[in-house]
């Protein structure tokens, strides 16, 4: 205040600032006044019929499938893509030995390590394609071919992936695993370069396992990259709109067989765009972005400890 470096800091800030209230906080308002009127989408007509929408979400058996697919996939993404991710960046940045007793990563981690990540250049309709490919139910997919030439499965009996109530859904889960892997091993190989060697190398001194330097050392020097992970994936799975729609079989942005595969992003396109019920589809975005707020607070909270310094 003395060097007069308010106006100075609200000068830099007051665009910013502006502009995510108008792009950001404003449609989230309007989303929830939305929510509260019979809106079609298609009309400025709209009456105001208060929780109307809210009170028909819980009784729709859809919702609360879709809801529970999501709840699926918020245990299963996270935990699944957390500890693949850990493990090949452990292995790739502790996972060798110097002649001299030294630490070091495996040879050639640096190629490992732009392989993992090639799947985060390709755009979701190209990954949507290609595991297409890969599901495909006829002897040309690649997934039955391999099954049929290991005589694991018939050549006249192949699995339907995609269209397998009980296997669609886990279809979709191993793509978003296998594209997000590659993003949080190099983020956690960057955090993990930050941690000295001596500290790797005095365990291995005392004797300690590899099992023990990952969980002695590593885990708890990487809680808050591990953390941030997590709630971004939380965020990923109350999402994966687009390649539930393009992969999964449906008549109106996937979510098949019989809402097998459907998720709370999939049915609220479906009712806004195609059944003309804005109001109602505003609703269930309303409770999309309670959920997950909810949910990453909750994971801050129960996951947050006391930062190691080293």
């Amino acid at each position: 205040m003395r060097h007069k470096q308010y106006p100075f800091i609200v000068g830099f800030l007051i665009v910013p600032v502006v502009l995510y209230v108008v792009l950001v906080i404003w449609p989230y308002l309007q989303t929830f006044g939305y929510s509260l009127t019979d809106w079609s989408g298609a009309s400025q007509q709209m009456n105001f019929i208060g929780l109307d929408n809210y009170t028909k979400l819980f009784e729709n058996g859809d919702f609360t499938t879709a809801l529970g697919h999501n709840l699926l996939l918020l245990i299963v993404l996270p935990l699944a893509t957390i500890l693949l991710a850990l493990f090949f960046a452990f292995m790739l940045n502790v996972g060798g030995r110097g002649g001299t007793g030294g630490v070091q990563g495996v040879r050639g981690a640096g190629f490992y390590k732009v392989v993992f990540f090639f799947p985060q250049v390709l755009s979701v309709a190209i990954l949507s394609m290609l595991f297409q490919g890969v599901y495909q139910t006829s002897q040309g997919g690649l997934l039955n071919g391999v099954l049929i030439k290991l005589g694991i499965e018939q050549a006249d009996k192949p699995w339907q992936w995609l269209s397998d109530p009980n296997l669609g859904l886990w279809c979709v889960i191993g793509v978003l695993i296998w594209s997000g892997v590659g993003f949080y091993l190099v983020l956690f190989s960057a955090a993990m370069q930050n941690v000295p060697k001596d500290i790797y190398e005095a365990a291995l001194l005392d004797g300690a396992g590899r099992g023990q330097t990952f969980f002695k050392i590593t885990l708890p020097l990487l809680w808050e990259t591990i953390q941030t992970a997590w709630v971004y994936l939380a965020i990923a799975a109350m999402d994966c709109f687009a390649l539930v729609s393009t992969m999964t079989p449906g008549a109106y942005y996937g979510g098949g067989p019989d809402h097998h595969s459907e998720i709370l992003a999939t049915l609220l396109m479906r009712n806004f765009v195609t059944y003309g019920k804005a109001g109602y589809a505003c609703a269930m975005g309303v409770v999309i972005f309670f959920i997950t707020l909810i949910l990453s607070v909750i994971s801050l909270r129960v996951t947050r400890r006391e930062k190691i310094e080293f």
